[in-house]
């Protein structure tokens, strides 16, 4: 398979039959200039699916919480507490009593909403750890909750988007692949990088952003990562903790030089899709 958008093709060819496209595709296929595509199993894709369902429901949920919050806050209807949404929140909810017949209607509607988008997560959470369990990448979803900010939803998610991970040859691919490297305009002998490219897949590459954070603190092994460990090999032990050194260290390096917070997490994230290429690459997976 390969991806249609990317077959060359000249400005002034007006002129489309098959014959004329199987000639042209023999020609790009002995030149090496067709690109070809990952195409995955139906259970994999099937398992994305139900981690972007996950992710639609975390949405809406915040949607729903936000809209709640924003109803009390335009009648100066405020939360004496702390944190939010914990119990003693929602015994408060529970009490509050709006000065109006009509507003009294619609705030239980919203307090109504916000429980059923909980739910729905809880459910499609558990549906998603119990077709995990019997899933042929699912070593590799375990070996990955090694690393330090790659809990089982993190996990599960790169996997579902981005497949085989052994089918990159080497971590620089993947990078590539997930558009973490910087864009580039330069010319002669000025050198100009800017943001991140943002290519490929948006899910996974979002998905990773999210564990770097836990690397402003020293490397240790906590009690919850010790659990995890325990069920894994040797070698992807070695592997998580030699992570941990190197992006602790290099996560206080960007910072003591001033850079911003969000784009030394995207730096730190670059580095850790390489651990995951890695660990990935020790896991034997069957067909």
């Amino acid at each position: 398979m390969v991806a249609p958008s990317l077959i060359p093709k000249k400005a002034g060819d007006r002129v489309k039959t098959d014959r004329c496209d199987a000639v042209q595709l023999a020609r790009l296929m002995r030149s090496g200039d067709l690109t070809p595509v990952y195409v995955p199993q139906v259970e994999d894709e099937a398992i994305r699916d139900l981690t972007r369902a996950r992710g639609d429901a975390v949405g809406d949920l915040k949607a729903a919480k936000f809209r709640l919050k924003a109803f009390l806050l335009r009648h100066d209807i405020r939360y004496p507490g702390r944190s939010t949404w914990g119990p003693a929140h929602l015994r408060w909810l529970s009490k509050v009593v709006c000065p109006t017949p009509a507003q009294q209607i619609v705030f239980p509607e919203y307090v109504r909403a916000v429980n059923e988008h909980t739910e729905r997560l809880q459910r499609l959470e558990q549906e998603l750890q119990d077709h995990v369990n019997t899933w042929r990448l699912q070593p590799v979803v375990e070996a990955l909750q090694a690393l330090r900010g790659v809990q089982f939803t993190v996990a599960v998610t790169l996997v579902a988007e981005l497949g085989d991970l052994t089918r990159f040859e080497n971590p620089r691919q993947l990078m590539s692949y997930l558009g973490l490297t910087p864009s580039e305009y330069s010319s002669g002998e000025h050198r100009r990088q800017g943001s991140i490219a943002k290519t490929g897949n948006t899910h996974a590459r979002r998905a990773l952003v999210e564990g770097p954070w836990a690397y402003r603190y020293p490397a240790k092994v906590s009690r919850h990562l010790q659990l995890r460990l325990e069920k894994l090999p040797k070698p992807v032990q070695d592997t998580s903790w030699k992570a941990q050194v190197r992006l602790c260290r290099r996560y206080r390096q960007l910072s003591a030089r001033g850079k911003n917070p969000y784009k030394v997490v995207v730096a730190i994230a670059r580095e850790l899709i390489a651990f995951v290429w890695a660990i990935a690459k020790q896991v034997p997976v069957t067909a």
